[in-house]
């Protein structure tokens, strides 16, 4: 399906492996170490395209600035020691390191934390067997017995009106009267018979 995004997996396997990253941050480390912060643009560029931070980009730039104005100072100084100023060589040499630890630490710190969430992010959740074992049903998936065997609230706001009282039906008193009709008849029968004999 086109409308879907990526599956955990495929985000896994686009994102480089740690020894893959090690590898890089141990090189672009030491050939920021090693040509003394001025190729520091490097990894600074590295972490621009890996984050897409528009900070990182702005730093980007300024390490850039650094790295050129520093260059130039080099460039300007004697080649002679002994011609150089004790105050340019001590800002030469705060330069340089400020350079090199602001660099490597921040490129350090912010590539290991936007790695760690992406791994955070992109990882499934754990398996766990009582949730697989029995699944509470959906309201749209429960069994229509269920449904059935629910009953159904009273409502508070209706008037309760008492059961009708049972009427007796007519046609019993019809016959009641009918038979004991017949049995005063049949004692009169009785008793003007026996007053004859």
């Amino acid at each position: 399906m086109h409308g879907y995004g990526p599956t955990p997996q495929q985000q896994t396997t686009s994102r480089p492996s740690p020894a893959t990253l090690t590898t890089v941050r141990v090189i672009l480390v030491t050939v920021t170490v090693l040509s003394c912060g001025l190729l520091g643009w490097v990894a600074m560029l590295r972490l621009a395209i890996v984050t897409r931070r528009p900070r990182d980009w702005v730093l980007l730039v300024v390490v850039m600035v650094l790295n050129a104005a520093l260059f130039a100072f080099i460039v300007s100084t004697p080649d002679d020691p002994d011609d150089m100023s004790d105050a340019s060589v001590l800002l030469m040499l705060l330069w340089i390191v400020a350079l090199l630890a602001g660099v490597i630490t921040y490129y350090l710190y912010v590539e290991i934390r936007h790695y760690s969430s992406l791994r955070s992010l992109g990882s499934p959740a754990p398996y766990t067997a009582t949730a697989t074992a029995h699944p509470t049903p959906l309201p749209y998936q429960q069994h229509p017995a269920q449904q059935h065997h629910q009953q159904p609230q009273p409502n508070p706001y209706t008037v309760q009106t008492p059961p009708p009282t049972p009427t007796p039906a007519p046609q019993r008193l019809d016959q009641v009267r009918a038979e004991l009709d017949e049995l005063s008849d049949y004692l009169r029968k009785e008793n003007r018979e026996g007053e004859g004999r």
